[in-house]
This record gives C-alpha cells, structure tokens and sequence, in this order.
C-alpha cells in the first residue's frame, strides 16, 4: 500500500500517513452501551491497515477543480470510491463507501478552516459484517488518516470537545449513529442506533487485558489483565450481521425497545434522565419501579412483556453479570466467570432475541470442546462467537470446532473464519 502512494508523482507532498486499527471482541456488554450501561472488551490481533496522503498538487487538473477530494481504494479488492469532503456529500447506504462518506460529511460539518482531500488506500483481514467491527474499524481509521492529513487536533472545535481517547471513542460512536458530541453538532450517520462501544475498544484497549467502560458518556471503569497462557478462539460464523435493509431494521428494533423503555419511564416520573442506565441509578428502588411501569404500558408495537424482558437483560448485563463477571476473572476463577457468560447469552437467546441457530450452536460446541467460556457477540441477527481457551489447547480447539461446524451448517461454512487472537493493543499509528 504504501509502495502504492509513494510511486504516484501527481502530488508534491509526500507525506504519508499510515495506522493499524484493529476490530474487537465484545467479552460481554449486550447491547448495552447506547442505553449507559457497560462492557466488557478487548481487540483483536486482525485489524486494518490504512495509509494516506493529503492532495495538494493544484497544477493536477482534477485537483484544480476538486481540492477536497477524497479517493478511498479497498487493496484487496481493488474497489474505490471518490467524493468531496464536504458537509452536502449524499450517503451510499448498502455499500462499504457510506462509511468513508459519513466521516467525510460530519469532519466537515465539525470543523471549522480550508480542508484538504486524500488518496487513502486500505487493507483489512476482518472477517466483513461479522460482528468483530470491521465497519466501526472502517470509520476509525478513515478518520485518523483524514484527520492526520488535515491536523484536526491542532483546530480549535477538537480541541474544545475531545480530549482523550474515550472522548475520540464518543465522538465516533456519535459520528455513526448521528447524534450531537458535546458542542459538535450531529448529522446523518449510518443508520444504526448503536453507540459508541466498538470505537472505544478499537481507541482504548491493552494488550492481554480487558477493559470495563460504561457509556453515555464513555467512562473507563478498569482493566482486568486476563489470565497468563489464556487466548480467545473467534468463530465467524459466515451468517452476514448485515446492518442493512431489513437486518437494519431488526437490529434497531432491539435499541428502539430500550428506548421505549425509557420514554415511558420519564413519563410516568417526570424525570429526564438521559439514559437508561442513569434512570436505574437515579433514585433507591428505581429498577423495581421501572419494572412496574412497564409491567402496566400498552405500546402497540412493544407488547408490556417484550419491554419488561428486555429491560431485565439490560439490567442484569450492565449491572449484575459484568460487575461479577470482572471480579471473577480478576481472582482468577474461570469457572464463575464461564458461569456469568453463559448466563449473558441465554438473556441474549431469550430477551434479545437477536440470536440465531449457528452462533447458538457454536456457543454449545465450544464448551463441549473445552472451552472455559464461549458467548455471540456483536449486533447478533449472525456474527461470531468468542471462546475462551489455554493457548496451548487452542489450535485444537478451533480445528475441531471448525470440522463440527462443517458438518452441521456446510452452507454457512463456506463463509466462515475461525481464528485465533490474543486480547490485543488499541489503533496506532505506524508512520
């Protein structure tokens, strides 16, 4: 990729910038982050690798007429797109470029000062829509090579509102679902509902540990080192997580019902709390008299069971089974902690109901396997699934998992990936 920047000799400056962004595992924390609650994450060895170059030479007649131009090329596929960077840029939804073009649109709305485009080209070995955030990894890194060819920290509206990592982590989590960041104003994003748990892994994460946020706003918790000669074997389970069409709509159904959740809370009180996780911690009793106010709702679309499910899993997610799930790996007792996930993905197959029957076999069989722990993560609707092992059992274990799953499901096989990963670092520049 690089070679491929350095021998075009349309541009003056050569000055290349080049980061590694890597994807991530949801340990726990199901669809927990854009309600306030909690995570617990880790990244992944595999990533994306982008490198860029601002375009500067005016005597290039394309660039004569269009400064601000940003050419994206994906190296493995040779697929590219191009648009200005410019706050009236139209989405692309349904195509990988909508991501690309959303930060473009939203760092020109942000920042204020004459903007510069970019060749930027970038490679990825994540398993695409797979539930380990090859997307948000796509919005990270495109940010930080535009960002770094424009010096965005340097401009006063950064400065103002992002300080830290976690505060970057906010920000992009803002820049995908669309909402305002402190004084930077929001704008379409990508249509998901989410929040801002994928950026903060890809942004905050340590090697071989965990790290504990909650969310709305991002807050570092604690980092919980996982234990010495213990990996993660991940198994993409070939089922695409779409987060488009009619997958688009199912995913966000299960954000809207929190939501509802919450808008019949601040209803029925009169209160305004921002989030169901600050509801919760509002007042003494709060999730009981949550719970009777769901009990009594009539929402046409959300029968008053479905909410009150759905409130339970976020509850005992955020705030009973990660709290726990934490202090059992921080004393190193696997056993409990393989207990906690396992009860994280039953909330997941009975409240989120956004499981399907391969991620759900493959939870099985990885415990039948040996794994010390195993749990789907990401949006769900397909995915992956992470399985906690000694790293001297673990090319075993994926080898066996992998054969089992050949046999049960030789359709979705054909599209699955079974890797193995250490907790890895947060994105880093390279160049």
């Amino acid at each position: 990729m690089l070679a491929a920047l350095e021998a075009s000799d349309d541009q003056q400056d050569q000055t290349i910038h080049a980061f590694w962004v890597p994807g991530r595992i949801e340990v726990l924390g199901k669809h927990t982050d854009y309600g306030g609650g909690r995570s617990l994450l880790c990244a992944v060895e595999r990533g994306i690798c982008v490198v860029a170059r601002a375009q500067v030479d005016q005597s290039f007649p394309r660039l004569r007429e269009s400064p601000t131009l940003v050419r994206v090329t994906d190296a493995t596929s040779g697929d590219s797109c191009e648009f200005e960077l410019r706050a009236d840029i139209a989405p692309a939804p349904g195509h990988w470029s909508n991501y690309p073009i959303t930060v473009a649109r939203r760092i020109a709305m942000n920042f204020s000062g004459q903007m510069r485009g970019a060749d930027i080209i970038f490679e990825s070995d994540l398993p695409p829509a797979a539930g380990v955030s090859s997307s948000s990894a796509l919005v990270v890194a495109i940010f930080l090579a535009l960002s770094a060819v424009n010096d965005l920290p340097q401009r006063p509206e950064y400065r103002g509102n992002i300080a830290s990592p976690e505060d970057l982590g906010g920000y992009l989590g803002c820049v995908e679902n669309g909402l305002d960041f402190k004084s930077l104003r929001g704008s379409e994003g990508v249509g998901t509902f989410g929040g801002s748990e994928d950026q903060t892994a890809i942004l905050c994460s340590r090697a071989n540990t965990l790290v504990q946020y909650s969310f709305c706003p991002v807050r570092f918790e604690r980092a919980i080192a996982l234990p010495p000669g213990y990996c993660f074997v991940v198994a993409s389970s070939g089922v695409m997580a779409e987060k488009t069409g009619a997958a688009l709509e199912r995913y966000n159904r299960v954000a809207l019902r929190l939501r509802v959740c919450l808008n019949a809370w601040r209803t029925t009180t009169g209160r305004d709390d921002p989030s169901m996780g600050a509801a919760i911690a509002s007042i003494p009793g709060a999730s009981e008299r949550i719970r009777e106010i769901l009990r009594g709702s009539s929402y046409s679309d959300y029968p008053a069971h479905a909410l009150v499910d759905r409130f339970d899993q976020f509850h005992a997610e955020s705030n009973e089974i990660i709290p726990a799930a934490g202090d059992a790996l921080e004393r190193g007792d696997l056993v409990a902690f393989g207990d906690f996930v396992a009860r994280s993905q039953s909330g997941a197959e009975l409240a989120l109901e956004n499981q399907i029957s391969e991620t759900i076999a493959l939870v099985q069989e990885a415990r039948k396997l040996g794994a010390l722990a195993a749990s789907a993560f990401g949006a769900g609707f397909g995915g992956s699934v992470w399985a906690l092992i000694d790293a001297a059992s673990s090319a075993a274990l994926r080898d066996a998992w992998r054969y089992g799953y050949a046999s049960a499901f030789p359709d979705a096989f054909e599209r699955a990936d079974f890797f193995i990963t250490r907790a890895g670092p947060a994105a880093l520049r390279v160049r």
